[in-house]
């Protein structure tokens, strides 16, 4: 997968793992990465699919509805990824924050609903239900936080409270962060993540 590594200050802090949203590129989370964490090590990841020339991380039939045998591959394939990414640039596997936005953060609600110990924790912005009918891996105490908008027209409030309550179902301690300005990415929701990111993982 195309990618950027950068080798943090702090190799004890988690390492960021960015997920970009549609159209994105591994370039455009960077920035969020030193916002929420400027001593972690990153890895940004360009998704694999293309969607009228833009970049995603799976494919989807129509807007919010995912295909999901693509979706369960893609999953995989990142999955596989990081395994290998752990190895070249010799970080710990089980120390991975993801950040995700939008498709980003859809792909990287996927990894914890189908592996377990896929993540040490996830900041999720603007995610919705990557699979329903399915039962989730056990996801013991693990921290993710979450940030979606009343009024976002791409992901409906209630996308937020069933992922919420279906990562709760198994194990995860979610904190969900309510903004009122629609899909987009505001700073406020990322200074919420990165005092959250600290509390959880710098703090302690």
């Amino acid at each position: 997968m195309i990618h950027i590594f950068q080798k943090g200050t702090n190799l004890s802090a988690p390492v960021l793992l960015l997920l970009h949203g549609t159209g994105g590129t591994e370039h455009d989370l960077l920035p969020l990465g030193q916002l929420i964490s400027p001593e972690s090590s990153v890895l940004s990841v360009r998704g694999n699919v293309l969607e009228n020339g833009m970049s995603r991380f799976f494919r989807r039939l129509a807007e919010g509805v995912f295909d999901e045998e693509d979706l369960v591959f893609r999953t995989g394939e990142l999955s596989n990824f990081l395994d290998r990414a752990a190895a070249q640039y010799e970080f710990d596997r089980r120390n991975i924050v993801a950040v995700g936005y939008s498709n980003g953060a859809n792909i990287a609600a996927s990894l914890l609903f189908h592996y377990e110990d896929a993540l040490r924790g996830a900041i999720l912005h603007h995610p919705m239900v990557p699979r329903r009918g399915i039962e989730l891996p056990p996801q013991r105490e693990l921290p993710v936080f979450i940030s979606a908008g009343h009024n976002d027209p791409i992901c409906p409030a209630q996308e937020t409270l069933d992922l919420e309550a279906l990562l709760i179902g198994a194990g995860a301690h979610v904190h969900t962060h309510w903004e009122y300005h629609g899909h987009q990415l505001t700073r406020s929701e990322v200074d919420a993540a990165a005092a959250w990111f600290g509390k959880q993982f710098l703090h302690k």
